[in-house]
């Protein structure tokens, strides 16, 4: 920061900066502790306040970059849409940060840049929802498979990635088919060309579903369900629901494994007479 900058500073003008993202880092901190003194006097809307918001912005992009690069191996997307959402959480920051705070604005603004990548990569590159231990499971398994592939010359069998990652084969496994949320396509996307033209992916993965057959079965017992008393209606949640086996259901309900099983049994009979009444 050059002395005239400093002189205007302290006369309470902002310095003009004439291509803030050419701002050195180490100016850049120099700089974004005068225009926050500023920018906390300044009357929002006006035009100078949106002169020392947009420039502290662009001073500090180089944090976003520097946050960024830590998330190359994420996926495919662009560095440049990732540098975008980064500048979100930038911004955040700016507009939360206060000089009173008594620390650096880099330390500041580092997690919500980060927090804002991190809630991209979750919200919008898995074509379906994974727990998120599978999603870091999967840029584990990512990491480990290019540089088993890259030692070894080949791809690498689940055993050598289960030896690298520390993890058990089927964790590798579970990862590997996690993996598959990851990107989705289009069902009308083209996938081959045969003899009649295009072929659509629909058509080589419909096929019946014969569960929905279920559908008029499950209208037909909801009533039937309905007018089972309490203790019933408990004991075929906690076993068809909850999946507890009859001794866990006879220790809530503080009687023998027996009694449930003949509890149960009078139930479910009850409920089979009903459906072959109705059908």
């Amino acid at each position: 920061m050059t002395a005239t900058m400093a002189a205007k500073a302290q006369a309470g003008v902002l310095p003009e900066i004439a291509d803030p993202m050419q701002v050195a880092p180490k100016d850049a901190r120099e700089l974004s502790r005068l225009f926050f003194d500023q920018l906390a006097v300044l009357e929002e809307g006006t035009a100078e306040y949106q002169y020392a918001r947009n420039t502290l912005i662009e001073m500090n992009v180089t944090l976003v970059r520097y946050a960024a690069s830590r998330f190359r191996s994420r996926g495919s997307e662009e560095m440049e849409d990732i540098v975008q959402v980064g500048t979100i959480g930038l911004i955040k920051a700016i507009d939360r940060f206060e000089l009173s705070r008594e620390v650096e604005f880099t330390s500041f603004a580092v997690p919500y840049i980060v927090g804002e990548i991190k809630r991209f990569f979750r919200d919008t590159t898995w074509a379906v929802h994974v727990p998120r231990r599978l999603q870091e499971a999967r840029v584990q398994l990512a990491k480990a498979t290019e540089e088993l592939r890259s030692r070894l010359g080949r791809m690498p069998t689940v055993a050598e990635l289960s030896q690298l990652m520390s993890l058990s084969e089927a964790e590798v496994n579970e990862a590997r088919l996690a993996s598959n949320g990851y990107a989705s396509s289009s069902l009308d996307a083209t996938i081959s060309a045969t003899s009649d033209g295009e072929a659509a992916l629909a058509d080589f993965i419909g096929t019946d579903d014969h569960a929905l057959e279920l559908v008029e079965d499950f209208h037909a017992l909801a009533p039937m369900l309905a007018e089972l008393d309490d203790r019933e209606r408990r004991i075929i949640h906690m076993r068809f629901v909850e999946e507890l086996t009859q001794a866990q259901i006879g220790e809530h309900l503080g009687v023998s494994q027996m009694h449930v099983s003949r509890l149960l049994n009078r139930t479910l009979a009850k409920l089979r007479e009903g459906m072959l009444t109705t059908s």
